[in-house]
């Protein structure tokens, strides 16, 4: 998923990317608020926030009310070292969906981002199953028919967004937005290549998975429902 961390240490901005892009993410940072901002206001993809209370330009909760003055339902999971009952309650009614109080555990850390990714899409579970196709967001990882697939970190994450939207058409817009970073824009055949690779990755018998929208995008779908 396309995550966007917007924190102020560096060292801990450096550690967070680290075990985002680990986890199989596309991961933005920003480390002041308005950069924040300007990154959600640029692009439609980010499928949550990583936001961090304490910011250099404007508190963590002024950045949080003014994502969503944009209209933005990202969900965003504020970090702070306040633990206060009415610290909790300011970072919810700023705008926060979820919050985490530093230190904290990276496995921990890793669970929530999931589960918020998980609730943006409406998902109850962590695996997506479409035929014989199974993606595990836990895990991360997928397999065809019980056959583990070979997937780069950003053919996952294409693979990840398609299943969550299982039935629907994406634009190949959309999918640019989820699966390159603001600064990387890509070429004008990335997506169709990258659709392209996937289908080889399922092997014949699971080239029908993902259908071509003449004009449109792709639907990732079971072909024999």
């Amino acid at each position: 998923m396309h995550l966007l961390v917007i924190e102020d240490d560096p060292r801990l901005v450096r550690l967070l990317r680290r075990l985002l892009e680990e986890d199989r993410h596309v991961v933005e940072t920003a480390t002041t608020g308005r950069d924040g901002v300007d990154i959600v206001e640029a692009t439609t993809g980010i499928d949550a926030i990583i936001l961090d209370i304490g910011l250099p330009d404007m508190s963590g909760l002024d950045v949080a009310r003014k994502i969503r003055a944009t209209g933005s339902e990202t969900a965003i999971l504020m970090l702070t070292a306040r633990d206060t009952v009415g610290d909790r309650v300011n970072g919810l009614d700023a705008g926060a969906d979820d919050y985490l109080v530093k230190p904290f555990a990276f496995e921990e850390f890793l669970a929530r981002v999931r589960a918020l990714v998980r609730r943006r899409y409406e998902e109850k579970s962590s695996v997506v199953t479409v035929g014989d196709l199974v993606v595990d967001g836990v895990a991360r990882r997928a397999a065809f028919r019980g056959v583990a697939l070979d997937l780069t970190a950003r053919e996952y994450a294409l693979l990840e967004y398609l299943a969550l939207r299982r039935g629907h058409t994406v634009l190949r817009e959309e999918i640019e937005d989820h699966i390159y970073g603001v600064n990387k824009l890509p070429s004008s055949n990335a997506v169709d290549s990258a659709i392209c690779i996937l289908r080889a990755k399922f092997g014949p018998e699971g080239r029908d998975l993902i259908r071509t929208k003449r004009g449109q995008g792709y639907v990732l779908e079971d072909p024999a429902a």
